[in-house]
């Protein structure tokens, strides 16, 4: 005979959980002993629970330590105020460096540049309309007309803003008045214009950046038909934060596709263009989980 007993049910078990009661806390800061006990306590000690966390040290002495803890807490929306000003002097004081506090239900609102290539904007709004993206693209910036039908189809503001090197600084103006306070992150589908120091250091989120190769390799114009002059076997594509150094800031995401002699300028493009889309994807998506968190020039992916 086999004789069954009940544990009894924990306290809130069988609760439906709502996703605005999901929280996540990321921090940086020097690595040192008793980090991770002070989190866990502090969110203990608030009635939270843990449900994923991950860390990495690039050191145990001298070195920084990073930490993304999501976790569920009964309404959290109303409490993050007070959960950040406690942290901060309960345990931000302790340990140094930052931290930030947010609602894993939160929507990121994104301005998107695009000037002629449609494959990484297109992408982004349907997998925005799909639910695949984390993300509210308020409005479509284009140094362009072409693709603005396709971007009223998705429902989204389209707004050309021509530049020419000599309406650089107006039109840059343009763009930071068409967005102030309304956007949370800016990405850059395959826009084919260099960013300003001003423009980057006036809009006051991150601005991420897709490029056509797996860096450093074959910056500037035609990347596909230099790279069939010089018989590559691999093509790829790089994701990173944009920086007043073109091309230098922090790497996101890359990945490559295998190519053989075989292949055509156009069909390298082709297949580029698919490497382009979903390592743009993957950079915006693991940024707007707050997957990212940036250490000088490198980044940690968690």
């Amino acid at each position: 005979m086999t004789i069954t007993t009940a544990l009894p049910r924990a306290h809130g078990a069988g609760r439906e959980e709502s996703a605005s009661d999901v929280g996540r806390l990321v921090v940086s800061c020097p690595d040192g002993p008793g980090i991770v006990a002070k989190v866990s306590t502090f969110l203990h000690r608030r009635g939270a629970n843990i449900i994923q966390s991950d860390q990495y040290s690039t050191g145990p002495v001298g070195g920084r330590f990073f930490l993304r803890v999501e976790f569920h807490l009964p309404c959290l929306t109303s409490q993050l105020a007070e959960l950040t000003g406690d942290f901060a002097t309960e345990v931000g004081s302790a340990i140094g460096g930052t931290f930030r506090f947010r609602d894993a239900g939160a929507v990121t609102r994104v301005a998107v540049f695009v000037s002629r290539y449609d494959h990484c904007l297109l992408d982004l709004l349907w997998r925005t309309r799909r639910g695949e993206l984390p993300v509210e693209v308020v409005q479509v910036v284009s140094n362009h007309s072409d693709l603005a039908a396709d971007v009223a189809a998705f429902g989204v503001p389209f707004e050309r803003v021509p530049v020419t090197r000599e309406t650089k600084r107006s039109a840059e103006h343009r763009q930071l008045e068409l967005l102030r306070g309304r956007v949370d992150l800016v990405v850059l589908a395959r826009y084919m214009q260099i960013l300003s120091a001003e423009f980057l250091d006036t809009i006051g989120v991150p601005v991420i950046n897709i490029h056509h190769s797996f860096l450093p390799a074959f910056a500037g114009a035609g990347p596909y038909e230099r790279a069939k002059e010089r018989g590559v076997k691999l093509i790829g594509a790089t994701a990173h934060y944009a920086t007043e150094d073109l091309d230098e800031g922090p790497i996101i995401e890359q990945d490559v596709v295998r190519v053989s002699h075989r292949a055509t300028s156009a069909e390298l493009s082709r297949r580029g263009a698919d490497i382009e889309r979903t390592v743009l994807a993957r950079a915006v998506k693991w940024h707007c989980e707050e997957r990212v968190l940036v250490d000088g020039r490198t980044t940690i992916v968690f």
